[in-house]
């Protein structure tokens, strides 16, 4: 089928330029020649590069509305995929936690819902992948579940996590300043202090435990700190084979970052710190922040502000992290604010997500490559709104607003 968008404002690699766009056989077939086949007038619009998303864990909404209320994982997953399609995401990587923790990030309920993905693949409407957000205190299962996920159709990456780590952390010390995990200068809270059973309350909740069984599983898994490093030597190797991209999660020091580059995992995903960040672009490193955090004007958590980021050279790929929408939202809160140019900014939540995983074939409307287009409705000003997605040339989505 040949579609050829009129009238746009397309979003070229570099540049901003009115043209017609012909796509034909899934990938886009021309720029800026006469119209052929289908014609959608996008007068108006623009028609920019679909979204890809590295990083995003708001399908568990979906399959955990409430607290430990569970929904039928394939409901969740058709919902998920369909909510995608809307906010403009052609390419999504599900951040599916394998972790220690029962309950909403088990491992089991993680391999559950790889499985679902993979079954429902041709129901779904826009590229739906995952990333292993590896716990990397959870062992025996979890590795299984990695292998097995490597060697399934959905080309998954690895996220190197340690919130154990995190949450075993001094009670003077906060997450941004926490030494490297596997360094003498790391130091740790009691397990027999008060204030762990706070800090942890939450955790318990999600859990679906008491907080006195929460504490006694975490006593037996800190345990585990002296195999760990073995353990994502062996994780980072079965990825490099696999030749999947691999991500460390939340780094504080240079020290962290030159860790797991050594392993192969070449992007930092929201570093924490800028002597992280600067450790990342030293060695060229890919730099990933969470869009939500660019979206709301900062860190909900203290941490490095996206902003500043963008504008210091020191961000390639923005991830929804939590939120969807907070892709499109956090390109126009900095679009406002002057951040970067637009073409710049659009990049952030295309070209830069898409080569950071090895996609070379998406992210820029190049002629020849796959024709993952969005059309935005954004008013100067206002707040722009998807219109429609197209999926190597595919509807995945079209809205058509009442005005």
């Amino acid at each position: 089928m040949t579609v050829t968008f009129e009238g746009a404002t397309v979003y070229l690699p570099g540049q901003i330029a009115e043209a017609s766009v012909t796509v034909a056989d899934g990938k886009i077939a021309e720029i800026g020649a006469q119209t052929q086949g289908e014609v959608i007038d996008a007068t108006g619009l623009i028609l920019a590069p679909a979204l890809v998303d590295v990083h995003g864990d708001a399908f568990e909404r979906q399959l955990m509305p409430r607290p430990n209320t569970y929904f039928p994982t394939d409901v969740a997953v058709l919902d998920t995929d369909r909510q995608l399609a809307a906010n403009g995401i052609a390419t999504a990587y599900h951040a599916i936690t394998l972790g220690w923790e029962p309950g909403l990030r088990a491992v089991e309920r993680g391999r559950a819902l790889i499985q679902a993905l993979i079954d429902l693949a041709p129901r779904l409407t826009v590229e739906n992948r995952v990333q292993l957000r590896w716990e990397t205190f959870s062992f025996d299962e979890a590795f299984e579940t990695i292998k097995w996920a490597l060697q399934a159709p959905l080309t998954p990456s690895i996220a190197f996590n340690d919130h154990t780590s995190m949450t075993m952390r001094a009670f003077d010390t906060s997450m941004q300043d926490r030494a490297f995990e596997h360094s003498p200068d790391f130091t740790t809270a009691s397990l027999d202090d008060d204030r762990l059973r706070q800090r942890t309350a939450g955790h318990a909740k999600r859990s679906g435990m008491d907080e006195d069984s929460y504490l006694a599983l975490l006593r037996k898994v800190w345990d585990r700190r002296g195999d760990v490093p073995d353990t994502i030597a062996q994780v980072a190797e079965a990825g490099k084979t696999a030749g999947a991209p691999m991500l460390s999660h939340d780094d504080t020091r240079a020290e962290t970052r030159a860790y797991f580059r050594s392993l192969g995992a070449t992007a930092a995903e929201f570093p924490m710190v800028i002597e992280a960040a600067e450790a990342a672009r030293a060695n060229g490193d890919t730099i990933i922040f969470g869009a939500p955090n660019g979206a709301r004007g900062g860190s909900h958590i203290g941490s490095l502000g996206v902003g500043d980021m963008v504008e210091a050279g020191l961000c390639d790929a923005l991830a929804s992290d939590y939120f969807y929408p907070s892709m499109l939202a956090a390109v126009a809160k900095m679009d406002l604010e002057k951040r970067a140019d637009r073409s710049t900014l659009w990049s952030l939540v295309s070209d830069g997500p898409a080569r950071s995983m090895g996609l070379t074939d998406r992210g820029h409307l190049v002629t020849g490559k796959r024709a993952d287009l969005v059309l935005v409705d954004w008013p100067e000003g206002g707040t722009p709104a998807v219109q429609g997605t197209w999926v190597a040339g595919r509807c995945a989505y079209q809205g058509t607003p009442l005005g």
